[in-house]
């Protein structure tokens, strides 16, 4: 008798059915993919009536960290006030390197940072000429001859490079750095874009 009444139960419990349950799993599919459509079609169409694309491009193919009398811009032409250094091998406070960088983005970009060895450098626009670049700073260079101040590209009160422009970024030293020493040139724009480069100390590259 308890074992008719225990098969009945077990005969009494039912499932899903398949075709149920797959019903089920395609309407919450659609369900989640209407929710995700709706949401990405609002991003999407905000960032065509920008107008403007966000993708940014920068190369770095090179640097001068030589310490020699006159460091060499981006397209191998030396920089006419800037030294390097004192003549020793090691680069001292205060001392100048010069890094090469393009911009292969199709619009203007503006670096919001620059580091070099992990510290942060301030960019300057004012300085006299690049021999008297302040210690600690960076402005953007590498018009041989051009308007005061001299080699200078951006004198405006951002650190900017136009679409396809090469450029050298000359850092004033913070510190002393010995000869051979791997250096991390970090860079980043005011779009959050970070591009990272190595320098060797007293080499030259590019």
């Amino acid at each position: 008798m308890n074992t008719k009444m225990n098969n009945s139960r077990l005969r009494s419990r039912k499932g899903v059915a398949p075709i149920i349950a797959t019903l089920l799993l395609v309407a919450i599919a659609v369900v989640g993919g209407a929710i995700i459509f709706a949401y990405s079609q609002n991003f999407f169409s905000s960032s065509q009536v920008s107008g403007k694309p966000t993708i940014e491009a920068v190369k770095i193919p090179g640097y001068d960290a030589r310490p020699v009398s006159v460091l060499n811009n981006q397209n191998g032409i030396a920089f006419g006030p800037l030294s390097g250094g004192d003549g020793d091998v090691n680069m001292e406070l205060g001392e100048n390197i010069a890094i090469y960088v393009k911009n292969d983005s199709v619009q203007a970009i503006t670096i919001s940072e620059a580091r070099f060895g992990g510290i942060v450098y301030n960019y300057t626009s004012t300085s006299a000429s690049l021999s008297a670049l302040p210690t600690g700073q960076y402005t953007v260079a590498g018009i041989p001859g051009g308007a005061t101040p001299p080699d200078l590209i951006s004198t405006s009160q951002v650190a900017e490079i136009q679409p396809g422009q090469s450029a050298s970024i000359v850092l004033s030293l913070s510190e002393s750095m010995r000869a051979g020493r791997d250096a991390q040139f970090k860079l980043t724009t005011n779009n959050g874009a970070v591009f990272v480069g190595t320098v060797v100390i007293g080499q030259q590259s590019g």
